[in-house]
């Protein structure tokens, strides 16, 4: 145990050193990082939002909104399959108390339309995540009056719900990700909430206006044959209002209801500028430039609408054939919105409206607070270990001290390379494995006392020390790093940060105990020969 071959001697130094090399860009600041070469390592720790600052969301999807919408698309649907069925008399489907309900008047029509409704039925596939196996999406019904009624099932909500939390949580990742907003923490609570925390964003505000907007861009031809002005809507259109000034409704326009072009077709979209003013200009796919291009050749002369959430953005009037599949949208955009605009845009539309239930804004003061009692804590932890070290166990205690060093550069080098996200849990981690690191080290000087007492020499007494340890430290280190495994395989957010933590503290403790540790004792034995240990 005590022979040391060179290799194994030089890979200690070359991680101990790489872990002092990792930790160093964090002692600097940004303008001395990016003067230096490139060749050399400049990721810093990334704090954490509550030590950082920053803004804490908890949203959740309208699940109303989407049933909602499941009804009317099923309502639709059912429209055309007692129409393609061949039933001829019937009432309009209709929904009362999240239900379609038709009524079939002729008895000799009612099995038919029944048989037809019922074929509308999709199997779902089984949810692993809402512990589901599938089924159909609705029951169907059919009472002795001919009325039919149509119910969706538990796991078409869910699964419909689950789909929802998925894509928002994607298309959020996608509007956030446009704020550069480093280490954002976005990931599902529960059925249908999802926890949204940005370190580092000054305007909070800004943020939920980006976040909460459902998104959902269309291209609508403009009713000029109707008055808006005359509270008459036609039948086909529905009333729009601009957008006005503090909130208000601007200029009303009766738009038809038929989506010409929807957003669905966006590839890009751009904040610019068109005669010193801001605009968003955007760019459709194939499909959406060749619909694009056959409405504005057939409707030359005439306004259409670009609708954003049932709000006229602009009406611009169609003075020639738009045929390259791009174009600009003005409105009295400042240069804020105009960017915020596009963001929406190029990030897609959300598939239900999402509620704000909880927001927190935490300080840059408060996470300035919570670092200086983090590091007063460590500080603290450190130097108590280390004094209790060497009163304890003399000049063993001190290459134990040595160890504990390389320890915490050791941490906070894996920290800056995997640009891991530091929270105050993750400080309450790193303090835990201070005394995590030394305990290995009081079991071998510990077993070293045992051998010394069993009147075995230096050189005997150390290598037994460290070879009837070994197990007991391994075995230790191994039940805790499953414990941070669950908790970061189970955990989420803090919880999460705090099992990093504690994993990166956990390996780098083995190695320093049973490796660095060993090394430092070798060639202490070897340069002075003690004839006692005085331990």
């Amino acid at each position: 145990m005590l022979y040391f071959p060179k290799w194994k001697t030089a890979l200690v130094i070359l991680v101990s050193l790489a872990g002092v090399i990792f930790t160093l860009p964090n002692f600097l600041d940004r303008k001395t990082l990016d003067a230096l070469p490139d060749w050399l390592p400049k990721s810093q720790v990334n704090l954490g939002l509550d030590l950082r600052g920053g803004s804490h969301l908890l949203l959740e999807v309208d699940s109303k909104a989407l049933i909602k919408e499941l009804l009317e698309n099923k309502a639709d649907e059912l429209r055309s399959v007692l129409r393609e069925a061949g039933v001829k008399r019937r009432t309009v489907p209709k929904i009362v108390n999240d239900t379609i309900q038709v009524t079939i008047p002729r008895p000799e029509e009612r099995q038919k339309a029944y048989e037809a409704v019922r074929n509308m039925a999709v199997t779902l596939p089984p949810n692993p995540l809402q512990r589901t196996s599938g089924g159909r999406d609705i029951d169907v019904s059919m009472d002795d009056n001919g009325t039919i009624t149509i119910r969706l099932t538990e796991a078409a909500v869910n699964e419909r719900i689950s789909r929802a939390v998925d894509q928002s949580i994607e298309i959020i990742r996608r509007r956030v990700d446009a704020f550069g907003v480093s280490e954002p923490t976005i990931q599902r609570q529960g059925r249908d909430r999802i926890l949204v925390q940005l370190p580092g964003l000054e305007d909070p505000g800004r943020l939920k206006r980006v976040i909460g907007k459902t998104a959902k861009l269309a291209f609508r031809m403009v009713d000029t044959n109707a008055d808006p002005f005359s509270g008459r809507v036609p039948p086909g259109s529905e009333l729009l209002y601009e957008r006005g000034e503090n909130g208000e409704k601007g200029r009303p326009w009766i738009v038809r209801k038929r989506v010409e072009v929807s957003g669905e077709n966006l590839v890009d979209a751009e904040p610019t500028f068109q005669q010193g003013q801001p605009v968003v200009s955007f760019r459709f796919d194939t499909t959406g430039a060749k619909k694009f291009a056959r409405i504005t050749q057939q409707n030359v002369g005439r306004p259409f609408a670009i609708v954003l959430d049932n709000t006229v953005i602009s009406a611009p009037r169609i003075n020639e054939p738009i045929l390259g599949g791009s174009g600009i949208i003005s409105g009295g955009f400042t240069a804020q919105t105009a960017n915020d605009l596009a963001i929406l845009l190029r990030a897609g539309a959300l598939p239900a409206p999402l509620k704000y239930l909880e927001e927190r804004t935490v300080g840059p003061d408060l996470g300035a607070d919570s670092v200086a009692a983090g590091k007063i804590a460590a500080i603290t932890a450190v130097v108590l270990v280390m004094v209790f070290m060497v009163l304890t166990y003399g000049i063993f205690g001190m290459m134990a001290n040595l160890a504990l060093l390389v320890n915490l550069f050791l941490i906070f080098g894996s920290l800056s390379l995997l640009q891991a996200a530091l929270t105050l849990p993750g400080i309450a981690g790193i303090v835990l494995t201070i005394g995590m690191a030394v305990d290995a080290n009081v079991l071998i000087f510990e077993r070293i006392k045992e051998e010394i007492r069993a009147n075995k020499s230096p050189f005997n007494a150390v290598e037994a020390g460290f070879k009837r340890a070994f197990t007991t430290i391994v075995d230790a280190n191994v039940t805790t790093g499953i414990a941070a495994l669950i908790l970061f395989a189970m955990g989420s957010g803090p919880v999460k940060g705090f099992a990093v933590t504690l994993g990166i503290g956990i390996l780098s403790s083995m190695f320093t105990a049973i490796l660095l540790t060993r090394l430092v004792m070798v060639i202490w034995m070897r340069r002075v020969r003690p004839k006692k240990l005085a331990i």
